[in-house]
């Protein structure tokens, strides 16, 4: 079993960029099965979550939370770098609306699910990425629907619907935290460690589906409206292009050790998108197209971090 999950996280990007391949072509052979596909991507990423917070110590979380350097890093870059680099690179779509607010409600929302994740394959401070959560979820509920008052105007704040963000808030993340600590809390237990172990073990094979079933729920719809979409494509790039080398900088301005400046680069690039995708939904007739907007991003991301769990290491080291 052990030399099995060795095998798995030694080859994790190859497995990565399998299942991304996998995901798109069921999704385009089968574009009928993308409804219970997509109810699916919900409970899964909540296994992925558990798995990955049981992988956090909890004991270091109020450890972590008196990193004041880190959590000062972790606000610039996301509530004050990434809204500049939004800005700029919004200017791109800013002649469609829908194109804009969509482009606006993913890239100002930092991540707080699978970043961590990510973070911990890229050897980066998960401990203090999940410290930074609630903190993170506040600054980006006072910031996006400033952002869109100013860059959009009111009337798109105003059709904001919090139920769905907070029922993505409560099934990502606090259901899968609960349950990792009580699963900690057991761990002396045989059956406490017999599903930690099974956890632990399943990792990457629920990243990799998580993965699947994000591209093969999404890819067809994007396939559909490609024309009107493409032009998001260079915007999503951009800015993992740009946040890369910002988020190294704030991280050696604030002179944090190796995993808080990998923690920072991927809070800087991974955004929200599953989390806010239930807000966009419940937007009026007219911004139909910001759903995809969104989820353009985060097939973009989805590769991007694939990537980056390999380019990351190489860029932040001692």
């Amino acid at each position: 079993m052990r030399a099995t999950v060795d095998s798995l996280e030694r080859h994790q990007t190859a497995l990565c960029l399998a299942a991304l391949v996998v995901g798109a072509v069921a999704g385009l052979l089968a574009p009928a099965a993308a409804g219970p596909l997509g109810i699916a991507v919900e409970p899964v990423l909540g296994l992925l979550l558990y798995a990955t917070f049981l992988g956090v110590p909890f004991d270091r979380i109020r450890a972590a939370l008196r990193d004041g350097r880190f959590l000062v890093a972790i606000l610039v870059v996301d509530f004050i770098v990434v809204p500049v680099v939004v800005f700029a690179l919004s200017r791109i779509i800013a002649h469609d609306r829908a194109l804009l607010v969509g482009v606006l409600f993913v890239l100002l929302t930092p991540c707080v699910d699978y970043v961590i994740a990510f973070t911990g394959m890229a050897g980066g401070a998960k401990d203090r990425l999940l410290a930074a959560v609630p903190i993170l979820l506040l600054g980006q509920m006072i910031v996006l629907p400033l952002a869109l008052w100013v860059m959009v105007g009111g009337d798109v704040v105003a059709a904001i619907e919090p139920a769905p963000f907070l029922r993505a808030l409560l099934l990502l993340i606090v259901v899968p935290l609960a349950a990792a600590v009580l699963t900690q809390a057991a761990a002396r237990t045989r059956w406490g460690r017999r599903v930690s172990d099974a956890a632990t073990g399943a990792m990457v094979p629920l990243m990799m589906l998580t993965l699947a079933l994000v591209v093969a729920s999404q890819i067809h719809s994007i396939g559909a409206q490609i024309g009107a979409l493409v032009v998001t494509l260079p915007v999503y790039v951009l800015f993992v292009v740009a946040m890369v080398p910002l988020g190294i900088l704030v991280g050696r301005v604030a002179r944090l050790d190796v995993p808080g400046r990998r923690a920072l680069v991927f809070s800087g690039v991974t955004r929200n998108s599953l989390v806010v995708l239930p807000l966009a939904l419940a937007l009026p007739d007219e911004l139909a197209l910001v759903p995809l907007v969104i989820v353009c991003q985060t097939l973009v991301e989805l590769v991007a971090m694939v990537i980056l769990v390999r380019v990351v290491p190489r860029l932040v080291h001692a």
